[in-house]
Order: C-alpha cells, then structure tokens, then sequence
C-alpha cells in the first residue's frame, strides 16, 4: 500500500480575493475602500437588507428619503379621507376639491405624528379607523426613523484621508514605496495597524498572485497627524523581483487595510484603499508638512499629496 501523500499548508496573502477571481485589468478596490465587485443571480428577497442600506447611504439621501416617505404617506391618507368624504371630517370648510384636499393633507399630518390640533376630527365609524390607523403606523414609522438616525450617529467608521498617489522614493541607502494616511477628523485613534499587499498578473495568464509587502512599521500608537507608510524595496521586494515595465503589464494593484481602535465608539474601526501603477509617482518624495505655530505643531492636509522630484538610488 502506498503511503499517503504529505500535505503542505499553503499561505495565503489575497486577502480572500482569490487567484482566479481577481484575474483581468481592472480595479479590485476602489479608492473609497469599496469593492469593485457585483453579485449577479441573487434572488430579490435575499439581495433586500434595508438596515444596511438605510444605515450606510449618505446623509443627504437618507434625510430626502425620509421627507418624500413622509410627504407621500400623508398624501396617501388625504386621498383616503377624501375619498371617504370630507364631511367626515370636522372643521372642513375648503370650498374647491383642492382646498379640502389641501385641509385634509395637513389633517393627516398632525394625525400621523400624534400632534393634533383639534380644529379637524373624524366623524364617523370609517374616519376614526383610518385616523387611528395612521397614527399607528406613524407611532411605529417614527421610532424605525428615531433608531435609524441613532444608527447612523452611532455606527463606527473611520474616514481616513489618504494620499491621492504613492511615491517610489529615496530611502535610507535604498528606495522605498510610499503613501501617505491622516485622520482629518477630531476623533482619536489608537493602536494602528497597516497590512499592504501587491496584486500583479501572472506572466502569460490571467490569473494572479499575492506579495504581501514588508513595510518600515506596521503599526503605530497614536495618529495625531500625518503617517507615512514605507516599504523598503530590498531583499525579496517584488519592487526589486520585477522591472517598472513588468509592473505595469502586471496591472499591480497596491491593496491597503488600516485597522485602529476608536477611542469615540471604543471599537475597532477599518479603512480600505487601493494604487495603482499609474497612481504612483517614481523618482518623487512627498514634501513636508509639519510646522510650529504658536506653541504647538500645525500640519496641513491640504498638501497630503503633494511630491518633488528625488533622485533614486542606483544600487537598489
């Protein structure tokens, strides 16, 4: 009987993309730290996830959201009441269909946000159930709104602003990969973390693989101001494996994932980003941005991105 065959645990630096799913010329992760991946064949129902969906969208969507399901639920009721009649209703005294309906509109309004004023009631068996209903479901819309918005307020997330481009500049006797993080917010993050990796394709395939790249820190205490993540290009480097025109028929995508514990919600928090080859800039550093104004250290972000050009070291 022959012996089994050995297993050799394989490593991974993917990040769980995949060879086979990442294969092609185009972006995996975007700049906002989204992916560029959509899922087909997924059933309506299964796909449906409102609290995601209402929690994540931008303020700006959520608040007209908000108003437009609060003005058409009331339009709703105003057609029921009309169409019920308006002598069903106290204190109408709108001549044209238009005022009734107008008086209605504002009858269904303090209706459903229980506020009532007095000067419109129901009259009958019919109005009474339709009122009572609306105000049920504006008891119960209310609250869903209530807990959206403390979602929204409450929801951990960690917007850090990254350099638009990476550098390959001078570092030390070498070069090194460069890019640069800042938390422009007020919050305080602590206990940093930075894992980058390098996607290329493979030669005469589309598949791809995974270098994870060794960098100068990985990790730092505090982000008060400005991080600048190095990779040194030397040793097993892929910077240093494969030339500038390899790169860039390599379509490498540089992968970043920033993790940090947010002092505001004391939770871990997670940002995404990603370069491409013609996102870097060789053969340029960025420019320093730390000053001192009246007794304390300024920095401005507004030239995170900005680089000079810086001649390369030759022996690397």
């Amino acid at each position: 009987m022959q012996p089994p065959e050995t297993y050799t645990k394989q490593e991974y630096n993917d990040f769980g993309l995949g060879e086979k799913a990442t294969s092609g010329h185009y972006r995996v992760l975007k700049k906002d730290g989204s992916f560029n991946i959509h899922k087909d064949n997924v059933p309506f129902l299964e796909r449906l996830n409102f609290f995601h969906s209402l929690v994540t969208m931008s303020w700006t969507r959520f608040l007209l959201l908000v108003g437009l399901t609060y003005f058409c639920t009331n339009l709703l009721f105003a057609s029921i009441y009309v169409a019920i009649g308006t002598e069903n209703l106290t204190g109408i005294n709108g001549i044209t269909p238009f005022e009734r309906f107008t008086e209605a509109f504002f009858f269904s309004a303090q209706t459903i946000t229980t506020l009532g004023y007095g000067q419109v009631a129901p009259l009958g068996i019919l109005a009474n159930i339709v009122a009572a209903t609306e105000s049920m479901l504006g008891l119960l819309g209310f609250a869903l709104a209530t807990g959206l918005v403390y979602g929204k307020f409450s929801k951990p997330a960690s917007k850090l602003k990254y350099s638009e481009h990476a550098v390959v500049a001078p570092y030390k006797n070498i070069n090194g990969f460069m890019f640069r993080v800042a938390n422009p917010h007020g919050n305080q993050l602590l206990e940093i973390e930075a894992k980058v990796s390098l996607s290329i394709l493979r030669e005469n395939s589309s598949l791809r693989d995974f270098y994870e790249l060794e960098l100068e820190r990985s990790n730092v205490v505090f982000l008060p101001a400005v991080w600048t993540i190095v990779h040194p290009i030397s040793g097993d480097s892929p910077f240093l494996k494969f030339k500038r025109e390899e790169l860039a028929m390599g379509d490498i995508e540089i992968i970043v994932v920033i993790k940090a514990f947010d002092e505001s919600f004391s939770q871990s928090v997670y940002s995404r980003s990603s370069y491409k080859f013609d996102e870097i800039k060789w053969g340029e550093k960025f420019v320093y941005l730390m000053s001192h104004k009246n007794g304390r250290i300024s920095v401005d972000l507004s030239g995170l991105s900005t680089s000079e050009t810086a001649e390369l070291n030759t022996d690397s």
